[in-house]
């Protein structure tokens, strides 16, 4: 069974659900704000916000 704690979304404050089973560098969505989050640390788990996509990403 998967379990998951909530931590404050970094844009507004906002719960997050945080699954136990979250990878690094894995994205997740802000339900108030829409703003995609990214796990930047595991252990404690850290939200940041993702960087925004740039033209030249995957040349």
């Amino acid at each position: 069974m998967t379990t998951a704690i909530s931590h404050a979304c970094p844009e507004c404050e906002e719960s997050v659900p945080v699954a136990d089973s979250v990878r690094l560098n894995e994205i997740l969505e802000c339900a108030g704000c829409r703003s995609e989050l990214e796990i930047v640390a595991l252990s404690p788990v850290v939200l940041a916000l993702a960087p925004e996509v740039e033209e030249d990403w995957g040349e």
